[in-house]
């Protein structure tokens, strides 16, 4: 055979490109899932991270506040509980109990018009002190029973001192001298607590966390407050009020910022924690120069090994190449020489196995010809045995002596007919209605010759008779059963004749009503193992070997047989049409 350009690579050459294209896709896809995992994971990790601080920093700032409250909430029910505000203990209890938080300013006591009741320490104030204009002493009268807590703002009550400090205040009933009035009770912490537990916080290098007022949307807190009052830094508050909680991405600035909300429930306030998004994916450009690096060996490791490995895994398979050159060629002596790789090897011992295995079946086939021819020249014998002749044409003479013409006639019309069948055109394949027809022919004669020791019946489904079948495959199991079943019975017999369609099968049944067999004998008989020299010569194992092998293995013969009961004969074929199993006589 000619080889095309097509075919003009070696197998080294295709198994290298191939392993070493296949290896660097699987690399970059493996590169590619595993960075693509990586930077998802890198983001989720940012967020999480950046969450989990702001949620850190909620929490510490809900826990002093929480605490601040229960502080003036003690103070305020220690007031309203205590008589009079101008009693020494009093003031001495309230001393105490601001003495018990570090971060505590001033408490300060004010009726209703502004003028001040109480203060603790008692430090000199301002003298234009106007308190009514404050936010926190307005909130306070506006929503009595409820405790307000102001924005950090500048301590504006005692000379000479400017601290930042958050005023918690409420609307209080009190007792001066004497006299029941109304005032607002304003204690004073300072912001430096806040600020410091803010201040502390890490979101990488430039992130920061800042403190919002939910209500007014004003910034309680901020790192670089003074930036933002002097217009050099904008930061992006309507993003962070339109959540309670949870991370996002702020893409309104140059920089890529991740946003992190928490809210304080008991302030109204919400910690927002910003950090940059490309300090937090610093790690994926180092995992890409990484990775680059890594594919750049491990191609150059694959170019190395699939040298090495398609140099050991080629040289044996051109070995086995000349071996198949050689059968190829009709020396089917020759055998391939196990060597190099496992896979290499057990080809080779393949091939020797194919073909010892070519070698078996040519064999066989020219055994099963043989056979073949063997089993049809059987049957041909069998087409015009001389011992059947010459006791239908006794029984011919008897009868003529005998004057019983009519049944002389039927007998010699059946017997050419039957002849007809038989000696037709020398075919192999007939029609199941000429096959049926050439039995009933026989079960007519041997019925006269018999004297009427037997009935019979035929009986095919309309459908069934234009198949094809092997020629005289009937008749040869009728005979058995007459030699066998019938005749050796005391009783009158019958054989029934059965033809249908089973699916795409024809099954063909043959039952005679005669002796029947043993186990033992019926196992005998399957096995081709009897053999009798009554009959035409032609066994019943000539039939089932002259189905097998033109339809094949799975069909032929099955035997049912009970002693004094009768035996049963099932020939089952495919169904075919007679031009098809005329061409597959012919070996098209």
């Amino acid at each position: 055979m000619k080889r095309g350009n097509g075919n003009s690579k070696s197998i080294q050459y295709i198994f290298s490109v191939s392993l070493i294209l296949f290896s660097v896709f699987i690399i970059i896809v493996v590169s590619t899932v595993l960075y693509s995992r990586f930077a998802t994971t890198a983001e989720e990790n940012a967020f999480r991270n950046s969450q989990q601080i702001v949620d850190q920093v909620s929490y510490s700032l809900e826990n002093n506040v929480q605490a601040t409250s229960d502080l003036f909430n003690m103070l305020y029910h220690t007031i309203t509980q205590g008589g009079d505000v101008d009693s020494e203990v009093l003031q001495r209890q309230l001393a105490t109990m601001m003495s018990t938080r570090a971060d505590t300013v001033s408490l300060a006591l004010f009726d209703d018009k502004g003028q001040l009741v109480m203060d603790l320490p008692d430090v000199a104030m301002k003298k234009a002190l106007a308190v009514t204009s404050e936010s926190w002493f307005q909130s306070a009268l506006d929503t009595p029973g409820h405790l307000s807590i102001s924005l950090p703002h500048v301590q504006n009550f005692y000379k000479e001192q400017f601290r930042w400090v958050v005023s918690l205040s409420k609307s209080i009933t009190i007792i001066h001298n004497g006299k029941t009035i109304q005032g607002v009770l304003v204690l004073d912490v300072n912001f430096n607590t806040i600020d410091e537990l803010s201040d502390r916080v890490s979101l990488g290098e430039k992130g920061y966390v800042y403190i919002l007022d939910e209500s007014a949307g004003n910034i309680v807190y901020h790192p670089q407050l003074q930036l933002i009052y002097a217009g050099l830094k904008d930061e992006n508050v309507e993003l962070a009020l339109k959540h309670t909680y949870g991370s996002y991405i702020d893409q309104t600035a140059a920089a890529t910022k991740i946003i992190s909300v928490q809210t304080i429930g008991n302030v109204g306030w919400k910690v927002v924690g910003v950090s940059y998004k490309n300090e937090a994916m610093t790690s994926i450009s180092e995992l890409n120069r990484s990775m680059f690096q890594l594919l750049l060996a491990l191609i150059l490791i694959v170019v190395l090994l699939s040298s090495i490995v398609s140099r050991r895994i080629s040289r044996p398979i051109k070995q086995l190449e000349l071996s198949m050159k050689n059968v190829e060629h009709g020396n089917f002596e020759q055998t391939a020489m196990g060597e190099g790789p496992l896979e290499v090897r057990q080809l080779a011992d393949r091939f020797n196995i194919m073909i010892g295995t070519i070698k078996k079946l040519m064999r066989q086939i020219v055994t099963e010809q043989e056979s073949k021819r063997t089993y049809e020249l059987e049957a041909l014998q069998a087409q015009i045995n001389p011992h059947f002749l010459y006791n239908t044409l006794n029984s011919v003479v008897r009868m003529v002596g005998m004057n019983k013409n009519e049944e002389v006639t039927t007998m010699i019309t059946s017997l050419s007919k039957l002849f007809r069948i038989s000696l037709g055109k020398g075919k192999s394949v007939i029609t199941i209605g000429d096959e049926l027809e050439h039995a009933r022919n026989y079960l007519v004669i041997q019925q006269m010759r018999f004297k009427n020791k037997f009935d019979f019946s035929i009986d095919a489904e309309d459908d069934v008779l234009s198949y094809a079948t092997l020629k005289l495959i009937v008749q040869p199991l009728i005979e058995n059963a007459l030699v066998h079943g019938i005749e050796p019975s005391v009783d009158k017999g019958h054989i029934w004749v059965k033809a249908r369609l089973d699916g795409q099968d024809v099954v063909i049944e043959v039952r005679d009503n005669g002796l029947g067999m043993s186990e033992d004998r019926l196992e005998q008989v399957m096995a081709g193992q009897v053999t009798s020299s009554k009959g035409s010569g032609v066994g019943v194992m000539n039939v089932q070997e002259r189905i097998r092998l033109f339809y094949g293995q799975p069909y032929g013969l099955h035997f049912e047989s009970e002693l004094e009961e009768g035996t049963t004969v099932t020939i089952r074929f495919p169904a075919m049409e007679l031009e098809q199993a005329e061409g597959r006589d012919r070996g098209e």
